[in-house]
């Protein structure tokens, strides 16, 4: 007959990490280093399993060995075994460190959704030009038909003084008489000071 084939450490060599904590609690360094030695593989590897990046699991997985070494003293045996507490601890500290994370991610991306807010009203900025236009036009009616159709060749379709003189027949004279008194006349109309 075969004897079976074990993995892991011979039997005798599984410390009792229910009597270590007993010692750690008390401060003894040598109790700590088995308990840490026992317990610091599985902790980094759950960590790990949690947070997905190696950097921020070593950082997380120190934390909570120096939190086992701290707290010793905070262990029940008739709660549960030495492992499960640590694992316990392991994964409340990956958590926290991911819900950290998500809580700084959403604190940034409110703070760009500010950013991006614009600093002025475009509701009202659409109210007063549509103002601004309605109060052009009805000043452009106060005007006689021969200024009215200057100004509006010369500043809406962007002729030249000498191509609004050539479309109308007008000499290039009367145009640019026509346009200067239309302009003076639209001024006062608007209210816009000299």
């Amino acid at each position: 007959m075969k004897e079976p084939v074990r993995i892991g450490p011979p039997p005798s060599a599984v410390p009792d990490l229910e009597a270590l904590m007993g010692q750690v609690a008390v401060g003894d360094r040598d109790a700590f280093t088995t308990v840490y030695d026992a317990v610091a593989g599985p902790v980094l590897g759950l960590v790990r399993r949690v947070l997905r990046d190696p950097a921020q699991s070593e950082e997380v997985a120190q934390e909570v060995l120096v939190e086992v070494w701290r707290t010793a003293a905070r262990y029940r045996p008739a709660k549960g075994t030495v492992m499960a507490w640590v694992m316990t601890l392991a994964h409340r500290r990956a958590v926290d460190r991911v819900r950290s994370a998500q809580a700084a991610a959403d604190r940034e991306e409110r703070a760009a959704l500010l950013d991006r807010t614009p600093a002025f009203d475009e509701v009202a900025e659409q109210v007063e030009t549509r103002l601004e236009r309605e109060q052009v036009r009805r000043c452009l009616r106060t005007l006689t038909e021969l200024q009215r159709e200057s100004v509006s060749l010369a500043y809406y379709r962007g002729l030249a003084y000498r191509e609004v003189a050539e479309l109308l027949s007008v000499p290039l004279g009367t145009v640019k008489t026509r346009l200067r008194d239309g302009l003076i006349r639209l001024r006062d109309c608007l209210g816009v000071s000299a």
